[in-house]
């Protein structure tokens, strides 16, 4: 079987998937864009060389290129994660080109398939791409949109030319990708219909609300350090942004507002075994494992990553670390039961911070209001302020 039939098939059995799948009640907003993704060929997106993550030594990722194993690069392309085109802004320097940080991929299939959804595109509409990426998914908006609707912003040189370059393969070379910041937007083809990033943000840049129309919409993986989501805002006539959250998302950052990620390591020194101990009964399940929960805790306490293990029966236990870079603070949950119980769990933390009681307090606080859920919080977005606040619960 040549490699194009290969690739036809696992494209076919993408599509299947997306289409058996409930995608977090989109499916029948993806409906329309079956088509185009069963078409478009997601590998010629691709680059040649691709990361994978290094089994022996995570979180580091090692370069897989094409021709030393097209089977597994192929599979990867059509895969249902998404492919890490890009470590280090283009310049590891690991052993072995090893890289440490992604900085550019093809999202996955579902959240492509979402994120179409979510636009909510009509014929003639006008579309601002931030983030071209590897130019897929501005091929597919211009499938239905027409090349001459879709323009799209990379800040990365290398990252753009290689999306040129697979645009113009694939026939769609008259898409407009331009190479610059994407935080101020592209006025000169303003104003657009829609705008959507593919990079996350904290602070919503607010020149793509002056370039988006009356109406428009504006769609964009907003986030935290603790937690991401997928937000939809309308633009009104007084140039002010309304909207809220429409799902989850976790995207890469945009540059200039991205945070340092790295290896619990990284924060975690010597001083492990002389950090301050005391017992919870809140099971680390508890504080990551909610959407509502991860929100509330993430607008309450700044700068605050987690990594979490769950429960591994044969090990007999789970890990949460709570990691702040800036301060060098950690907390450390270790837990024997796989969900809440009545045990107290030993708690670690060491640093300016104490991360675990931060995190409780604003769990807490997530109770007492409620529970809301992500639905619930609403963001405005002026010249001057970005402002986000939980909504009256109309329900019961």
């Amino acid at each position: 079987m040549t490699e194009h039939a290969d690739a036809a098939e696992l494209r076919a059995r993408m599509v299947d998937r997306l289409s058996a799948d409930d995608l977090a009640g989109w499916a029948a907003q993806v409906a329309p864009w079956l088509p185009a993704l069963a078409t478009m060929p997601r590998h010629a997106f691709i680059p040649d060389t691709v990361w994978v993550k290094n089994p022996r030594h995570w979180p580091t990722l090692l370069p897989l290129h094409r021709d030393d194993d097209p089977a597994r690069w192929l599979a990867l392309a059509y895969g249902d994660d998404a492919v890490i085109t890009q470590v280090d802004d283009g310049h590891p320097e690991g052993p072995g080109l090893a890289g440490a940080m992604q900085t550019s991929s093809a999202s996955a299939p579902d959240i492509v398939a979402v994120m179409l959804a979510a636009l909510d595109v009509h014929p003639g509409h006008r579309v601002l791409e931030i983030g071209t990426g590897t130019g897929y998914h501005a091929a597919l908006l211009a499938q239905r949109l027409g090349t001459e609707h879709v323009t799209s912003i990379e800040v990365d040189p290398d990252v753009a030319v290689q999306a040129r370059t697979a645009l113009s393969k694939t026939g769609y070379g008259a898409i407009c990708v331009i190479t610059g910041d994407g935080a101020l937007g592209y006025p000169p083809h303003a104003p657009y219909d829609r705008i959507v990033s593919t990079a996350a943000v904290h602070r919503i840049p607010y020149p793509w609300v002056p370039q988006t129309r009356p109406g428009g919409r504006i769609l964009l993986p907003w986030a935290t350090s603790y937690t991401g989501a997928l937000v939809a805002l309308t633009v009104d006539e007084q140039g002010t942004a309304h909207g809220g959250i429409v799902g989850e998302s976790s995207f890469m950052w945009l540059r200039a507002q991205r945070e340092r990620r790295g290896a619990v390591g990284d924060v975690v020194g010597e001083d492990e075994d002389r950090a301050e101990l005391h017992l919870t009964q809140l099971h680390p399940h508890s504080v990551v494992g909610d959407p509502g929960a991860r929100f509330a805790i993430g607008q309450r306490v700044p700068r605050c990553q987690w990594r979490y293990w769950p429960y591994d029966q044969q090990i007999g236990a789970g890990v949460l670390w709570l990691l702040d870079f800036q301060s060098r603070s950690w907390a450390k949950l270790t837990h024997a039961t796989p969900d809440a119980s009545d045990e107290e769990f030993p708690v670690h933390q060491s640093g300016p911070r104490r991360l675990w009681d931060e995190v409780h307090a604003a769990h807490r606080w997530w109770i007492e209001h409620g529970k809301p859920d992500p639905a619930r919080w609403r963001f405005t977005v002026t010249p001057r302020t970005q402002h986000i606040a939980l909504a009256p619960n109309t329900q019961g």
